[in-house]
Protein backbone atom coordinates (compact mmCIF):
# COMPACT_ATOMS: atom_id res chain seq x y z
CA UNK A 1 0.00 0.00 0.00
CA UNK A 2 1.34 3.30 -1.14
CA UNK A 3 0.88 6.17 1.71
CA UNK A 4 0.86 9.92 0.98
CA UNK A 5 0.58 12.76 3.30
CA UNK A 6 -3.18 12.65 2.56
CA UNK A 7 -3.55 8.95 2.96
CA UNK A 8 -1.64 9.07 6.20
CA UNK A 9 -4.72 8.70 8.64
CA UNK A 10 -5.72 5.08 9.19
CA UNK A 11 -9.09 4.23 10.87
CA UNK A 12 -9.34 3.40 14.47
CA UNK A 13 -9.19 -0.35 15.62
CA UNK A 14 -12.91 -1.05 16.60
CA UNK A 15 -12.81 -2.17 20.22
CA UNK A 16 -15.71 -3.90 19.73
CA UNK A 17 -15.71 -7.92 18.53
CA UNK A 18 -19.12 -7.91 17.91
CA UNK A 19 -22.37 -6.93 19.29
CA UNK A 20 -25.79 -9.49 19.80
CA UNK A 21 -28.62 -7.05 20.76
CA UNK A 22 -27.88 -4.25 23.04
CA UNK A 23 -24.82 -6.40 24.53
CA UNK A 24 -21.76 -5.81 23.22
CA UNK A 25 -18.47 -8.37 23.15
CA UNK A 26 -14.96 -6.40 23.53
CA UNK A 27 -11.75 -7.34 22.07
CA UNK A 28 -10.05 -6.53 25.00
CA UNK A 29 -12.70 -9.40 27.25
CA UNK A 30 -11.79 -12.00 24.55
CA UNK A 31 -8.27 -11.66 24.31
CA UNK A 32 -7.85 -12.10 28.08
CA UNK A 33 -10.14 -14.96 28.08
CA UNK A 34 -8.66 -16.51 25.15
CA UNK A 35 -4.92 -16.39 27.03
CA UNK A 36 -6.65 -17.76 30.24
CA UNK A 37 -7.91 -20.80 28.09
CA UNK A 38 -4.85 -21.52 26.37
CA UNK A 39 -3.15 -21.23 29.26
CA UNK A 40 -5.31 -23.21 31.42
CA UNK A 41 -5.25 -26.20 28.53
CA UNK A 42 -1.22 -25.60 28.60
CA UNK A 43 -1.43 -26.50 32.48
CA UNK A 44 -3.54 -29.27 32.34
CA UNK A 45 -1.27 -31.41 30.08
CA UNK A 46 1.70 -30.83 32.13
CA UNK A 47 -0.32 -31.13 35.47
CA UNK A 48 -0.75 -34.62 34.19
CA UNK A 49 2.59 -35.57 34.26
CA UNK A 50 2.82 -35.19 37.73
CA UNK A 51 -0.35 -37.10 38.77
CA UNK A 52 -2.34 -33.78 39.35
CA UNK A 53 -5.91 -34.48 38.05
CA UNK A 54 -7.66 -31.88 35.64
CA UNK A 55 -10.57 -31.35 38.04
CA UNK A 56 -7.46 -28.81 40.36
CA UNK A 57 -6.97 -27.24 37.64
CA UNK A 58 -10.13 -25.95 35.92
CA UNK A 59 -10.90 -25.12 39.86
CA UNK A 60 -7.69 -22.99 40.21
CA UNK A 61 -8.79 -21.71 36.71
CA UNK A 62 -12.80 -20.93 37.67
CA UNK A 63 -11.99 -19.20 40.89
CA UNK A 64 -8.46 -17.52 40.44
CA UNK A 65 -9.03 -16.21 37.03
CA UNK A 66 -11.87 -14.12 38.50
CA UNK A 67 -10.11 -13.06 41.85
CA UNK A 68 -7.18 -12.20 39.21
CA UNK A 69 -8.81 -10.10 37.35
CA UNK A 70 -10.35 -8.21 40.76
CA UNK A 71 -6.74 -8.01 41.83
CA UNK A 72 -5.35 -6.37 38.75
CA UNK A 73 -8.04 -4.06 38.78
CA UNK A 74 -7.83 -2.90 42.57
CA UNK A 75 -3.96 -2.15 42.00
CA UNK A 76 -5.01 -0.10 39.12
CA UNK A 77 -7.57 1.63 40.80
CA UNK A 78 -5.89 1.66 43.96
CA UNK A 79 -2.43 3.88 41.92
CA UNK A 80 -4.89 5.96 39.79
CA UNK A 81 -7.01 6.88 42.83
CA UNK A 82 -7.44 10.60 42.10
CA UNK A 83 -9.55 10.10 38.22
CA UNK A 84 -11.53 7.30 40.25
CA UNK A 85 -12.41 9.41 43.49
CA UNK A 86 -14.03 11.76 40.46
CA UNK A 87 -15.22 9.22 38.72
CA UNK A 88 -16.32 6.40 40.81
CA UNK A 89 -18.77 4.76 38.05
CA UNK A 90 -15.30 3.88 36.17
CA UNK A 91 -13.70 1.85 38.94
CA UNK A 92 -15.88 -1.31 37.25
CA UNK A 93 -15.41 -0.59 34.01
CA UNK A 94 -12.42 -2.99 33.07
CA UNK A 95 -13.94 -3.82 29.41
CA UNK A 96 -12.18 -0.12 28.92
CA UNK A 97 -8.79 -1.37 30.27
CA UNK A 98 -7.09 -0.56 32.97
CA UNK A 99 -5.89 -3.73 34.46
CA UNK A 100 -2.57 -3.56 36.08
CA UNK A 101 -0.36 -7.42 35.72
CA UNK A 102 1.07 -7.20 38.86
CA UNK A 103 -2.03 -6.68 40.67
CA UNK A 104 -3.39 -10.07 38.89
CA UNK A 105 -0.48 -12.06 39.90
CA UNK A 106 -0.11 -11.03 43.27
CA UNK A 107 -3.89 -11.86 43.91
CA UNK A 108 -3.85 -14.92 41.85
CA UNK A 109 -0.93 -16.02 44.17
CA UNK A 110 -2.31 -15.40 47.31
CA UNK A 111 -5.44 -17.39 46.02
CA UNK A 112 -3.47 -20.21 44.79
CA UNK A 113 -1.14 -20.41 48.07
CA UNK A 114 -4.46 -21.15 50.15
CA UNK A 115 -5.74 -23.70 47.65
CA UNK A 116 -2.55 -25.31 47.88
CA UNK A 117 -2.30 -25.68 51.54
CA UNK A 118 -6.04 -26.66 51.53
CA UNK A 119 -5.82 -29.69 49.23
CA UNK A 120 -2.58 -30.13 50.31
CA UNK A 121 -0.71 -29.59 46.88
CA UNK A 122 3.31 -28.57 46.42
CA UNK A 123 2.53 -24.48 46.42
CA UNK A 124 6.10 -24.57 44.73
CA UNK A 125 5.65 -27.15 41.79
CA UNK A 126 1.98 -26.03 41.27
CA UNK A 127 3.42 -22.78 39.92
CA UNK A 128 6.02 -24.03 38.09
CA UNK A 129 3.34 -26.03 36.41
CA UNK A 130 1.35 -23.08 35.98
CA UNK A 131 4.44 -20.03 35.43
CA UNK A 132 4.51 -20.50 31.67
CA UNK A 133 0.17 -20.61 31.63
CA UNK A 134 0.62 -17.49 32.99
CA UNK A 135 3.51 -16.03 30.66
CA UNK A 136 1.37 -17.15 27.45
CA UNK A 137 -1.93 -15.67 29.34
CA UNK A 138 -0.20 -12.53 29.54
CA UNK A 139 1.25 -12.74 25.85
CA UNK A 140 -2.38 -13.34 24.64
CA UNK A 141 -3.56 -10.41 26.45
CA UNK A 142 -1.04 -7.69 25.61
CA UNK A 143 -3.43 -8.05 22.10
CA UNK A 144 -6.33 -6.57 23.97
CA UNK A 145 -4.16 -3.83 25.05
CA UNK A 146 -3.70 -3.50 20.94
CA UNK A 147 -7.44 -3.15 19.95
CA UNK A 148 -7.89 -0.35 23.02
CA UNK A 149 -4.99 1.44 21.75
CA UNK A 150 -3.92 1.74 25.47
CA UNK A 151 -0.23 0.50 27.13
CA UNK A 152 1.28 1.81 24.34
CA UNK A 153 5.16 3.72 23.85
CA UNK A 154 6.24 7.15 23.20
CA UNK A 155 5.57 8.89 19.56
CA UNK A 156 8.26 6.56 17.47
CA UNK A 157 10.99 9.02 15.39
CA UNK A 158 10.20 11.14 12.35
CA UNK A 159 9.78 14.70 11.93
CA UNK A 160 6.89 13.57 9.71
CA UNK A 161 3.81 10.85 9.73
CA UNK A 162 5.12 9.24 6.42
CA UNK A 163 9.12 9.08 8.33
CA UNK A 164 7.16 7.84 11.89
CA UNK A 165 5.40 5.09 9.49
CA UNK A 166 8.95 4.34 8.12
CA UNK A 167 10.53 3.70 11.25
CA UNK A 168 7.96 1.29 12.70
CA UNK A 169 7.66 -0.69 9.42
CA UNK A 170 11.45 -0.80 9.21
CA UNK A 171 11.43 -2.81 12.49
CA UNK A 172 8.99 -5.46 10.20
CA UNK A 173 6.06 -4.64 12.02
CA UNK A 174 2.87 -5.62 10.16
CA UNK A 175 0.79 -2.89 8.63
CA UNK A 176 -2.29 -3.69 10.54
CA UNK A 177 -0.20 -3.09 13.51
CA UNK A 178 1.42 -0.15 12.26
CA UNK A 179 -2.09 1.31 11.43
CA UNK A 180 -3.29 0.72 15.05
CA UNK A 181 -0.37 2.56 16.39
CA UNK A 182 -1.72 5.70 14.36
CA UNK A 183 -3.57 7.53 17.63
CA UNK A 184 -4.50 11.17 17.60
CA UNK A 185 -2.45 12.26 14.81
CA UNK A 186 1.34 10.30 15.27
CA UNK A 187 2.48 6.72 15.54
CA UNK A 188 3.88 5.04 18.97
CA UNK A 189 6.10 2.77 19.76
CA UNK A 190 3.44 -0.88 19.99
CA UNK A 191 5.37 -1.41 23.32
CA UNK A 192 2.41 -4.30 23.60
CA UNK A 193 3.95 -6.08 20.80
CA UNK A 194 7.55 -5.82 22.86
CA UNK A 195 6.03 -7.14 25.95
CA UNK A 196 4.02 -10.07 23.73
CA UNK A 197 6.94 -11.12 22.02
CA UNK A 198 9.18 -10.96 24.58
CA UNK A 199 6.95 -13.08 26.89
CA UNK A 200 6.19 -15.56 23.85
CA UNK A 201 9.78 -16.27 23.97
CA UNK A 202 10.20 -17.26 27.82
CA UNK A 203 7.35 -19.40 27.33
CA UNK A 204 9.07 -21.10 24.84
CA UNK A 205 12.41 -21.47 26.86
CA UNK A 206 10.27 -22.91 29.68
CA UNK A 207 8.54 -25.50 27.79
CA UNK A 208 11.18 -26.36 25.72
CA UNK A 209 14.04 -25.70 27.53
CA UNK A 210 14.17 -24.90 31.46
CA UNK A 211 11.44 -27.89 32.43
CA UNK A 212 13.88 -30.59 30.71
CA UNK A 213 16.84 -29.90 32.57
CA UNK A 214 17.67 -32.71 35.32
CA UNK A 215 18.76 -30.50 37.67
CA UNK A 216 16.33 -27.61 37.81
CA UNK A 217 14.71 -27.36 41.71
CA UNK A 218 11.10 -27.17 42.47
CA UNK A 219 10.00 -23.60 42.51
CA UNK A 220 12.98 -22.83 40.04
CA UNK A 221 10.97 -22.65 36.90
CA UNK A 222 8.29 -20.19 39.05
CA UNK A 223 11.13 -17.60 39.97
CA UNK A 224 12.37 -18.27 35.77
CA UNK A 225 9.16 -16.38 35.41
CA UNK A 226 9.33 -13.97 37.61
CA UNK A 227 12.59 -12.70 36.55
CA UNK A 228 11.87 -13.12 33.00
CA UNK A 229 8.93 -11.08 32.68
CA UNK A 230 10.45 -8.84 35.17
CA UNK A 231 13.03 -8.00 33.13
CA UNK A 232 11.30 -7.61 29.89
CA UNK A 233 8.83 -5.01 31.84
CA UNK A 234 11.55 -3.16 33.32
CA UNK A 235 12.86 -1.98 30.37
CA UNK A 236 9.35 -2.08 28.09
CA UNK A 237 7.70 0.12 31.15
CA UNK A 238 10.54 2.85 30.42
CA UNK A 239 9.10 3.14 26.86
CA UNK A 240 5.60 3.75 28.18
CA UNK A 241 3.40 6.79 28.41
CA UNK A 242 0.61 5.39 30.72
CA UNK A 243 3.22 4.49 33.47
CA UNK A 244 1.55 4.11 37.18
CA UNK A 245 3.73 6.25 39.54
CA UNK A 246 4.32 5.20 43.39
CA UNK A 247 5.51 8.78 43.19
CA UNK A 248 6.55 11.05 40.39
CA UNK A 249 9.43 10.49 38.57
CA UNK A 250 9.40 6.45 40.33
CA UNK A 251 7.17 4.14 37.79
CA UNK A 252 5.28 1.50 40.13
CA UNK A 253 6.08 -1.46 37.80
CA UNK A 254 9.54 -0.96 37.57
CA UNK A 255 9.99 -0.92 41.35
CA UNK A 256 8.12 -3.96 41.61
CA UNK A 257 9.97 -5.46 39.17
CA UNK A 258 13.37 -5.10 40.62
CA UNK A 259 11.75 -6.35 43.70
CA UNK A 260 10.89 -9.48 42.04
CA UNK A 261 13.84 -9.99 40.14
CA UNK A 262 16.18 -9.79 43.48
CA UNK A 263 13.31 -11.77 45.40
CA UNK A 264 13.46 -14.53 43.16
CA UNK A 265 17.26 -14.87 42.80
CA UNK A 266 17.88 -14.84 46.48
CA UNK A 267 15.45 -17.59 46.69
CA UNK A 268 17.46 -19.67 44.59
CA UNK A 269 20.64 -18.67 45.70
CA UNK A 270 19.71 -19.05 49.74
CA UNK A 271 17.67 -21.90 48.98
CA UNK A 272 20.80 -23.67 47.58
CA UNK A 273 23.26 -22.91 49.76
CA UNK A 274 21.25 -23.85 52.66
CA UNK A 275 20.60 -27.36 50.02
CA UNK A 276 16.94 -26.81 51.27
CA UNK A 277 14.36 -29.22 49.59
CA UNK A 278 16.52 -30.01 46.67
CA UNK A 279 13.78 -31.39 45.03
CA UNK A 280 14.10 -31.35 41.26
CA UNK A 281 11.37 -31.06 39.01
CA UNK A 282 11.28 -34.14 37.09
CA UNK A 283 11.86 -36.36 40.16
CA UNK A 284 8.21 -35.61 41.07
CA UNK A 285 6.89 -36.53 36.95
CA UNK A 286 4.95 -39.81 37.56
CA UNK A 287 4.90 -40.05 33.68
CA UNK A 288 6.04 -38.64 30.70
Amino acid sequence: MMWTALTLTPEPINPTAFSVGSLSVQWYALLILSGAIVGLIMAIREAKRFGIVPDTLIDLFTYGLPIAIVGARLYYVVFEWQYYFEHPDKIIAIWEGGLAIHGGIIAAAIFGFFYCRAKKINFLLLFDIVAPSFLVGQAIGRWGNFMNQEAHGGVVPGETLQAQREYLTSLKIPDFIVNGMYIDGAYYHPTFLYESIWNFIGVLAMVFGIRKMKQVLVGEIACFYLIWYSVGRFFIEGLRTDSLYIVPGLRTAQVISVILIFGALLFIVIRRKRQWNMTTYRSLQVKG
